[in-house]
């Protein structure tokens, strides 16, 4: 009965969970009409605009979108949630999991987990800058008089949107789902309207104009894959986004309502074509009739404005779990919403996507030339992701070698035939990117690299425990609960020996806590803790955490209580340790690496702030480390 209650209740959810689906999963692949179609045909390695290229552009497009987006992403990647959660740090844990009895192994795929969220970031300040200025660009076909204020709008519209992150964004939200309805019943629409004039562009559909286009000319076509993988970005988001909607609704609303509407507009803008091949100035707006242009280019900025969002707040998630995986240094990471867990705010990581989205738009001054910057980080995460699932679909799910190669084949050889495709655009802007990945791989793993250095100096110099205990008996006891923020080590924190040391007291109440990261998304508070009594009135505390997660040791400790260690935080004093790190000669890492991590750390978040630790019952005792 319970079971019947439960299946009710879901489907009674299951149109608002659409609903949501559209408007933050989609926002991303459903803009891409504003310039796939274009950048094919007038982009920087240009096509004739004659009916066998058009008809063989749109049969690639359309079996990329199925072979790439349909099969792989909505029917293969999203089966490999992560306790229901998606996203490149998710399928690292659940790989590492498989992959844990062999190190070389688990290394590999931890390098490419990185490698595809650093890339994630440089796609992160492409997408909003490409997007909206796509959108506003539909000024000039108003008027020509209109695109000296391209420029002026796109500064304005990202500005804003960029200063309302720190309100959250419950609120904008909730509109984003009919607006998105709108989006798509237009490109439907319009679509339709287009295709019944120039029903032909159907014969698109069979695979075979695909196959005579890629063969006729093979290096033009190789070029043209470059703009035609436009039409796919934001499939990633399928299986990032899943955590939020769950993988039902997602498939929902890709398969009935999203899809048809993208393969519909796309076959639209080619009937235009195959009409008037001069309507490639911009066959999306063009698609329209003239009193709807101005409703669509607001229409189209909204859009785009929630494309942007879902990649801001990707952004948010990724940095997030980064410095939860112990890849980034602590930063502020404030949360927006008391409702909804996964809605947060990252200052750091906000402003720096607002400049570079800014340098972007003045730098590249048009969607067209922001399209060869676009694209390489996209199809290098999306190759990647193949490589992942790839452990999964073996390892996990234990598919038939018969079935899984032939089938990791082909989604290997397309992705990385689009990526080298669109590494022929490195020198006219696909350098950014690139750079931005290198970047940021270069600061999560050295940041990474010398946690691990700084933990293991601090276990080889850490006192035992049992040295302080066995002489606690001769310190003197003061009222109250000492709390003493340790590593993962079995040793003394160096804290307490300070305390020992310069106030040579101790408290009638020691604790030893300890915060841990375990390999999924959330812990529930049934496995929060884990309390042992060593003896002497000292305890070990253990808090987990899931990788989703922002640690709150406030609450955490109100846990206890059910664990029978009660805490009062009016008389509880917690003691941190703040380690000055020096660079020395261990041979562990490079001197510039030293240096960025001594940078790093300078600049990473009070530990007390970021564990949400009340201010007036901290105690901060300083130590020098050497790496």
């Amino acid at each position: 009965m319970a079971d019947k209650m439960s299946e009710a209740q879901t489907k009674q959810k299951l149109p608002t969970l659409v609903l949501g689906a559209l408007g933050v999963v989609y926002g991303d692949i459903g803009t891409s009409p504003l310039y796939a179609l274009k950048e094919t045909f007038a982009g920087h390695h240009p096509l004739p605009v004659v009916e066998a290229n058009i008809l063989g552009v749109l049969s690639v497009m359309f079996w990329t979108i199925m072979l790439l987006v349909s099969l792989k992403y909505v029917v293969i990647v999203m089966r490999a949630d992560n306790r229901g959660e998606g996203g490149s740090m998710a399928l690292l844990s659940l790989v590492s999991e498989l992959t844990s009895q062999h190190p070389k192994t688990k290394w590999f795929v931890t390098a490419l987990s990185v490698v595809a969220a650093a890339l994630f970031f440089g796609d992160g300040m492409i997408t909003p800058a490409i997007s909206v200025l796509s959108a506003v660009e539909g000024l000039d076909v108003v008027s020509h008089q209109f695109s000296i204020y391209i420029l002026p709008v796109t500064i304005i519209v990202l500005t804003g949107l960029f200063f309302i992150q720190k309100h959250g964004t419950s609120v904008v939200g909730m509109t984003f789902g009919p607006i998105m309805i709108v989006w798509f019943l237009s490109l439907a629409i319009f679509g339709i309207m287009s295709i019944a004039q120039s029903p032909q562009v159907l014969l698109a559909l069979n695979p075979i104009y695909a196959y005579q286009f890629l063969s006729t000319d093979p290096w033009l076509s190789f070029l043209a894959l470059g703009a035609i993988v436009l039409a796919i970005t934001g499939g990633e988001a399928l299986y990032a986004d899943m955590g939020h909607f769950g993988k039902h609704p997602i498939r929902l609303a890709w398969f009935y309502f999203v899809l048809p509407a993208l393969v519909l507009n796309y076959f639209g803008q080619g009937a235009l074509l195959l009409q008037n091949p001069q309507a490639i100035e911009n066959p999306f707006y063009l698609l329209a009739p003239a009193w709807a242009l101005v409703p669509m280019v607001l229409l189209a900025t909204a859009a785009t404005v929630i494309a942007s969002q879902a990649v801001i707040s990707g952004a948010f998630s990724l940095a997030s779990q980064s410095v939860q995986m112990g890849f980034l240094p602590r930063i502020a990471i404030r949360q927006t919403s008391d409702k909804a867990q996964g809605q947060i705010y990252v200052p750091f990581t906000n402003w720096t996507l607002y400049l570079a989205v800014v340098f972007l738009v003045f730098a590249f001054q048009s969607s067209s030339n922001l399209a060869a910057a676009y694209g390489i980080a996209v199809t290098g995460t999306m190759s990647i992701t193949t490589i992942l699932i790839s452990f999964v679909i073996i390892l996990y799910w234990r598919w038939s070698l018969a079935i899984a190669i032939p089938l990791i084949s082909v989604l290997l050889v397309a992705d990385l035939t689009y990526f080298a495709a669109n590494a022929m655009k490195i020198p006219q802007g696909g350098w950014f990117p690139l750079g931005i990945a290198v970047v940021s791989f270069t600061v999560l793993t050295t940041w990474k690299r010398g946690r691990k250095l700084l933990f293991a100096e601090i276990e080889r110099q850490a006192v035992p425990i049992n040295v302080v205990l066995d002489s606690a008996d001769s310190v003197n006891r003061v009222q109250g609960t000492a709390v003493f923020l340790a590593s993962v080590g079995e040793g003394a924190p160096s804290s307490l020996l300070h305390n020992l040391k310069h106030n040579q007291v101790l408290h009638e109440r020691n604790v030893l806590l300890t915060v841990l990261l375990e390999d999924k998304p959330y812990v529930s508070n049934g496995n929060r803790l884990l309390i042992d009594n060593m003896g002497n009135n000292f305890f070990r505390l253990r808090v987990f955490y899931g990788f989703m997660e922002t640690p709150d040791l406030p609450a955490a400790l109100e846990l206890c209580t059910t664990r029978g260690l009660p805490f009062d935080l009016m008389t509880t004093s917690f003691f941190i340790s703040r380690a000055l790190v020096i660079s020395g000669s261990n041979p562990g890492m490079m001197k510039w690496r030293k240096q960025l991590f001594l940078a790093l750390s300078k600049n990473a978040m009070n530990a007390a702030d970021f564990f949400k630790i009340p201010a007036n019952r901290v105690i901060e005792m300083g130590t020098r480390i050497e790496i």
